[in-house]
């Protein structure tokens, strides 16, 4: 028997969106304010997975400076119509009033690994746009549309006719879906499958009430009917299930015949309660019966491990250590940024340098100008550590180590100076955007490389440093780790904003005088314990 583990793609990789090539399969999950944009893991046999790409890596594909926290990509849908991959995202530019403001944009390309082309504008009436290529040969966008009232947000599933050779919609905007019962209806993707159109959404929001539902209609444009068993997964009435907001699913084939769903998923701490780790990607067997509706095999909760038959497809070699010794042109493909690419304004890496060079910016609150980079959080146990060469001059000059879930909530171990010139490390907290600082500043040498480390525990966060030729010490007491995750934001902050994202854990450096003073960086080590 093959098992495969769920979830399969661990921290923060929501709103999977999968297909099958040959035997090759590929899943794209959104990425919000972290460039570059989207994320596509490759799979031959649905157990092991690899990033391979991020398709938006240029500007003029994905400008977000300026975004607001868990505004930017949303919801990509991935596709290929045998010759060409599609991928339509939506970039949202702000959460208090949506209409207008979900632009979706479509790019293409004939090596999934290499360059994508630049943007086509698509509609701006709604997000989680995805593209569906029927049969005879037509491709029609479809996403949700936004209420037209200011306040209100779910306003029914809209589709519209893709013209390939124009590169723009055509043709009027049909609304083909309401909503069930469950209501909050997003994420809208069709299947054509002995002579039915079927349109798969997520309903009742994307927290603990998320689920998959399942709709039909001998019509593309409808009517519709739901499914006689809705929802088809969620785990909305399983509170003990160690996976929970079970929703936004995506369908694909195997070559031999049987149909999967891949779907979001937390994991809590607690009953119901906050996940570290974001929204990940699972997966789910599911199975056509008689009555030529979808189902999940094992039920609708889904399941940690996924029995499949067949012989048992030889585990890869993964490492759980993860170092870069910024020796290289290009950075590890794990890093992102925040809103905008690597550039010479503020970082420098390559093999002559050996380390990588940050330029001071802003505070980590700000929504541009970060000089910062960062990669997922993946495990409930991990240990991430860097050594920084930094001489600050002046107050407000500050490099280190930073856990990181948006501009108002992060964790950071910092070398800077204090009021009397002297070198020090400390630790800065933001809660809810309001600042405890500083914690527990030790004077350290004037001069020499600073190693910094952080253990993550569950909600447990560790920082330490150490000197060259010295043993760790801790810096400060173990602090709440739990504040970087959206069931926190979402449910502790004094104003409701998105929290859509995850735990990060990265480098950077700030200059709040202007003068750039930067930071040099030997090494980054990350290790799953």
């Amino acid at each position: 028997m093959t098992t495969i583990q769920n979830p399969i793609l661990k921290g923060f990789n929501p709103d999977p969106s999968i297909i099958r090539v040959d035997k090759d399969y590929y899943i794209a999950t959104s990425t919000f304010e972290w460039f570059p944009g989207v994320q596509i893991h490759h799979s031959t046999d649905l157990v092991n997975w690899e990033l391979i790409a991020r398709p938006l890596s240029r500007l003029s594909q994905l400008d977000m400076e300026g975004l607001p926290d868990s505004c930017g990509v949303w919801a990509p849908c991935l596709s290929h119509d045998g010759d060409t991959f599609y991928l339509v995202y939506s970039v949202v530019q702000e959460f208090e009033d949506l209409r207008g403001n979900t632009p979706n944009f479509l790019v293409t390309t004939d090596d999934i690994r290499g360059d994508w082309s630049e943007p086509i504008r698509l509609g701006n009436y709604g997000f989680d746009g995805s593209l569906f290529h029927d049969h005879d040969g037509t491709k029609w966008f479809t996403s949700m549309k936004v209420h037209p009232e200011k306040g209100k947000i779910f306003g029914g599933i809209v589709i519209q006719k893709y013209d390939a050779g124009s590169q723009k919609l055509v043709g009027p905007v049909e609304k083909i879906f309401d909503s069930t019962d469950l209501g909050c209806t997003e994420a809208p993707h069709i299947y054509q499958r002995n002579g039915f159109y079927y349109l798969m959404l997520a309903e009742g929001g994307t927290e603990y009430g998320h689920a998959i539902t399942l709709a039909r209609s001998r019509s593309l444009l409808g009517p519709y009917e739901v499914h006689p068993d809705n929802p088809v997964i969620t785990a909305r009435h399983k509170p003990e299930a160690p996976m929970q907001k079970a929703g936004h699913g995506d369908l694909v084939d195997t070559a031999d015949g049987r149909t999967f769903c891949t779907f979001l998923v937390g994991r809590p701490l607690t009953t119901h309660g906050r996940c570290t780790l974001g929204r990940e990607t699972a997966i789910a067997e599911m199975e056509w019966r008689k009555d030529d509706w979808l189902y999940a095999r094992a039920g609708k909760v889904p399941q940690e491990a996924v029995e499949l038959p067949g012989e048992t497809p030889s585990a890869r070699e993964v490492s759980l250590l993860v170092r870069e010794d910024f020796d290289q042109p290009e950075l590890d493909i794990n890093f992102q940024s925040l809103r905008r690419p690597l550039d010479a304004f503020w970082a420098m890496t390559g093999v002559k340098k050996s380390f990588l060079r940050l330029f001071g910016q802003n505070g980590l609150g700000a929504l541009t100008k970060q000089s910062l980079i960062a990669r997922r959080v993946q495990s409930f146990n991990v240990e991430a550590s860097t050594s920084v060469s930094f001489r600050p001059k002046k107050r407000g000059q500050m490099a280190g180590l930073v856990c990181y879930y948006n501009t108002l909530h992060w964790l950071y171990a910092y070398v800077t100076v204090n009021e009397r010139q002297q070198r020090v490390i400390c630790i800065k907290i933001c809660d809810k955007g309001e600042m405890i600082t500083p914690l527990n500043c030790l004077p350290v040498n004037e001069s020499g490389a600073i190693e910094i480390k952080v253990h993550f525990h569950r909600a447990v966060v560790q920082f330490s440093m150490r000197e060259t030729g010295q043993s760790w010490s801790e810096i400060g007491p173990p602090l709440d780790g739990s504040i970087l995750s959206d069931d926190y934001v979402r449910n502790e902050i004094v104003k409701y904003m998105p929290a859509f994202t995850g735990s990060f854990v990265g480098i950077c450096c700030q200059d709040l005088t202007g003068a750039k003073h930067h930071a040099d960086f030997d090494w980054f080590e990350y290790v799953e314990l």
